[in-house]
Order: C-alpha cells, then structure tokens, then sequence
C-alpha cells in the first residue's frame, strides 16, 4: 500500500531584500511541543527530502521545512542564479525563525544543510536544543590532500553543472565525489540525476558556497560548539567519513554516531524508518536528561 505525500499545514514565501525563501510547516499531536527545522542537501527540496521521516516522527508538534538558497521554490528577487555564501544562507534562516517566533528549536541538517546547521548552531547556541547531522557538508573526514581534492571535485562539477551541453558529465563529477559507492542501479541513478537537474545552477552556486566554506571555516572550532548532536554515516559511504564521526563520538560524551546500514550519502531517502526511528529513541534520550538546561 502506496503511503499518501505528507502535507504541509502551513506553506509560503517569506520576502526579504535578496531572497524569496519558501518554507512548510508541518503540525502534528506529538508526544511535546517541541519545534524542529530540518535543512535539505544540495539539488533536492526540503519537501522531498524530509517529507518521509516526518511522517514517522514523534517528539516534534511543529516541523519547519524550508528551501534554502539554489534549491526548490526559493530564489533571487529576479529569478535568476547567482552565487552566494553560507553565511547568506544561515541569515536567510535566521530571518524565517524570527519572522516564525521560533526562539528555541531542535534542529536538523543533511549535506549542505547539515553544514547551514552547524553554523546556525554557532550563531544561536542557545536557542537550539538537539541536533540531527546527517553527513554534513564539513565532515568528510581524510588528510588535507583528501579535502582538497574533493574541494577541486566539487568545483570542477560547479563548473561544468554551469554548462548547458555538460550537465550530464557534471552531475556524474559531483556523485561520483559525494557518493563514490552509491548504488548505481541504473533507476535509482536516473532517479537522482533528474532530481538534481531540475536547477543545475543553483547546485553549482552551492558547490561554490560549501568549497568556500570548508576554505575559510575553522572545523574544529565550528565542531566544539555542537551540542547535544546525534551524526548519521551511511554504511556505503567513504571509511574516512565514518572514521572521523566515530572520533568525534569518542572524544564527546554529548556525540552519537550512526552507522545506516545499506545506505550511501543519499540516505535520508534510502532508510527514513530507520533514521526516523533512531531520531525519536535519541530525542527521548535527550528529554529524558536529568538536567535538560542547554
């Protein structure tokens, strides 16, 4: 039996200066009245990709779910693609939680939201209770060579996602370095391929945001400031992202690290039982905390 798409109680635009950012609300009788924004990868929206574990949540009353820059429904004020930083992205949010009301929430990232979490974390440390890392754009893991030949992997896919006549041989570039032992079952690829086609330059203008990022950011210090985090690997996914989540987790007693088993990179699509499953076992954990301060 086909489970029908969730939809959102609440969807719309909210208009600032240099970005229509488009957002859904999701309501549900939930076990609290807890507030999560969750933050999609690159290329795909915040609906498709958040839409099934939602459904299978259960600590949350209130689930906010936005498109974030290069991606979705949300775009320049002229509707064309420009590049941007992160830093834009995590104000954009910052203005839809404000103009929401949303002054305490948990909080979720994957990909290239995952890195826009860590950063929100950052800029608002005390608002945000527990976070959910799905393989953050700044995690990788691997020796500086590693990072920086994955840094010039993404850039030459930007380049080439920018080329009308070569996006087919930039989305290959760009899988190829996110997800090198995906599964290359020829309608799971096809799938994925025309998901990420459906603005290949707003993915480029990301590239471009997250290689920048990963530049001038200090990984340790933007790791030191997550709280209360719970990091998800998928089991196909490089030994190097793996090594570096489970390091963190031995050095942190607030730091949990997931191995998902039979996923790649793409794993909030592949296993939303399972992930949805551990986020609710880990946030009961989380408000079952003798002291729930901070």
């Amino acid at each position: 039996m086909t489970t029908p798409p969730l939809t959102p109680d609440c969807e719309g635009y909210l208009n600032l200066p240099q970005q229509a950012v488009y957002y859904r609300l999701y309501r549900s009788s939930a076990f609290t009245a807890r507030r999560l924004l969750l933050l999609h990868g690159g290329g795909v929206d915040g609906q498709i990709t958040w839409a099934p574990i939602i459904s299978r949540l259960l600590h949350w009353s209130e689930v906010l779910v936005p498109d974030l820059r290069g991606t979705g429904k949300t775009h320049f004020p002229d509707h064309q693609e420009h590049r941007f930083t992160t830093s834009d992205v995590v104000a954009d949010m910052a203005a839809l939680l404000d103009s929401q009301g949303w002054n305490s929430f948990d909080l979720g990232g994957y990909s290239y939201g995952g890195l826009i979490a860590m950063q929100l974390k950052a800029e608002r440390p005390d608002a945000v209770g527990k976070t959910f890392l799905f393989e953050p754009g700044l995690l990788g893991g691997g020796n500086e060579p590693e990072l920086l030949s994955r840094r010039e992997s993404l850039m030459q896919a930007a380049q080439k996602l920018r080329i009308d006549d070569e996006l087919e041989y930039g989305l290959q570039v760009f899988l190829d370095a996110v997800s090198p032992q995906r599964n290359r079952n020829s309608r799971s690829e096809e799938i994925v391929r025309g998901r990420l086609a459906h603005r290949p330059k707003g993915l480029a203008a990301i590239l471009e945001a997250v290689t920048q990022a990963a530049r001038q950011l200090n990984r340790t210090q933007l790791i030191s400031v997550q709280q209360h985090v719970s990091s998800f690997v998928g089991e196909r996914s490089s030994a190097e992202v793996l090594a570096f989540c489970q390091e963190i987790a031995q050095q942190r007693t607030d730091w949990v690290c997931h191995r998902i088993s039979g996923a790649d990179h793409a794993l909030p699509f592949q296993k939303p039982d399972s992930i949805a499953n551990i986020m609710n076992a880990d946030q009961q954990a989380f408000l079952a905390r003798p002291s729930q301060a901070g």
